[in-house]
């Protein structure tokens, strides 16, 4: 009786749910990092490394410094992607988790205003582009990773693990700030805050005891065995898969929620204007990120049944609308309904679009490009989403109080993702060797593309 050959890109038993693993508790350790910086520049920064005389402009330019590392995400993202589909997505997984540790941990060890002057803010912009460079090749490794060892009939499940563990990464930041906003101004101004940053360390060193036990992906040896790997991605990426980067660029605008729920919503909220407790809109985020831990997945695997493009589009207009009762729910001052909005807008609608994409956006393209592809687009659509809290601060007027401009704001962003998924091509049922052939032409007489 003969036994079915396994497919071409099958992993060794084991090797989905170790790779889901290892990106699941990779990402919440790197992205810990990345969100308490997020807490810290709506509750903190603007006291402490920028001109306390001008609260409002303190606010604006301290929300500025946590778009930076967005604005870095795009060029780490070119290089990261490069090395990423040539050298393999392992050790881009190991690299970037050691470098957000290292530049989170240096935040916290920055002097103050105080104490340097203008030195302060400028150390802070510089360590905030190192996170950015970071996370820029985090999610994109992760998610190829998974993706390519995923069993190809649930490759929306598997590589939903990376932003479930992104969503764990912020729910952990959020509680261990929680405390730390707790403290007696005093303290919190001195050295509490510098709490969280200092524990990046262990981060550091779990992340890497985790991720270098990983192994290569079966469809990245394969390329590497057979036709070679790609010796400019970036070159066959805009030659084949414009189009594709381009629709994955629209589509992470709808991290823009996230950004606006994370930072420009809570400092609202605890604003004067509003006036609500930091320790309790802290909670809002935090009860949020633990339905969307349950959320995420299960929105993933009813994109293995019924596709990508629906789940995601679900995701994209409802966030359009359930944010915008969400900052209607703070502007009221009522705690009860700004907790409940919170969790339906972030932690369930949200979810649909952020558990989907990993899966929709990396099933655009080929092996040999995918973690170029998916990085670049992501991180330029992921750098207009961190701005989009320095402009919301802005259209909010002088006083801060104008939550109906943000709200249209955040609603015209979600507009581009909705366009982008409507023009996608659905790929749940594709097998893995198979993703991106649409746009993969003959490359017989290409000798720039494998390397020897």
């Amino acid at each position: 009786m003969s036994v079915p050959a396994p497919p071409r890109d099958a992993a060794p038993p084991g090797q989905p749910k170790k790779a889901a693993t290892a990106a699941w508790i990779g990402s919440a350790l790197e992205y810990y990092d990345f969100f308490i910086y997020g807490s810290a520049a709506a509750l903190i920064f603007p006291e402490v490394f920028f001109d306390e005389s001008d609260p409002a402009t303190a606010t604006l330019l301290s929300l500025a410094t946590f778009g930076v590392a967005y604005a870095a995400r795009p060029l780490g993202a070119l290089f990261l992607g490069h090395v990423g589909d040539r050298l393999g997505r392992k050790k881009i997984m190991v690299f970037t988790l050691m470098l957000m540790g290292l530049s989170t941990f240096l935040i916290g060890c920055l002097p103050t205003r105080d104490q340097v002057g203008t030195l302060a803010p400028v150390l802070l912009v510089l360590c905030r582009v190192l996170q950015g460079v970071s996370a820029a090749g985090e999610q994109a490794s992760a998610n190829s990773m998974t993706l390519e060892h995923a069993p190809p009939h649930r490759r929306g499940f598997f590589t939903s693990f990376t932003l479930s563990g992104t969503q764990g990464g912020q729910l952990l930041a959020t509680l261990v700030f929680i405390p730390v906003a707790a403290l007696p101004e005093e303290h919190l101004l001195s050295w509490g805050w510098r709490v969280p940053f200092w524990l990046s360390v262990a981060v550091a060193v779990v992340g890497y005891v985790i991720r270098r036990r990983l192994d290569e992906t079966p469809a990245f040896a394969r390329q590497t065995a057979t036709e070679g790997v790609v010796k400019l991605p970036l070159v066959v990426l805009v030659r084949e898969h414009w189009a594709d980067v381009l629709r994955v660029v629209a589509g992470a605008l709808i991290a823009s929620v996230s950004t606006i729920f994370t930072v420009w919503a809570l400092a609202y909220a605890t604003s004067d204007a509003v006036g609500m407790s930091r320790s309790s809109m802290l909670w809002v985020g935090a009860l949020a990120n633990v339905v969307a831990l349950a959320a995420i997945p299960l929105w993933a695997a009813l994109s293995d049944r019924v596709g990508r493009r629906p789940v995601f589009l679900i995701g994209a207009v409802g966030s359009a609308v359930t944010m915008f009762l969400y900052l209607w729910a703070i502007s009221t001052g009522a705690y009860a309904p700004t907790l409940v909005l919170g969790i339906v807008a972030f932690g369930v609608v949200y979810s649909a679009a952020n558990g989907v994409w990993p899966s929709f956006y990396g099933e655009m393209f080929p092996t040999r490009v995918r973690l170029s592809g998916v990085a670049i687009g992501t991180q330029i659509g992921f750098a207009v989403a961190g701005f989009a809290v320095t402009f919301a601060a802005r259209i909010a007027g002088p006083d801060g109080d104008d939550w109906t401009a943000v709200a249209l704001f955040t609603a015209a962003l979600c507009v581009p993702p909705v366009v982008a998924a409507l023009s996608a091509r659905e790929t749940h049922r594709t097998p893995t060797e198979r993703l991106g052939a649409r746009a993969v032409r003959d490359d017989a007489a290409r000798p720039e593309k494998v390397t020897a």
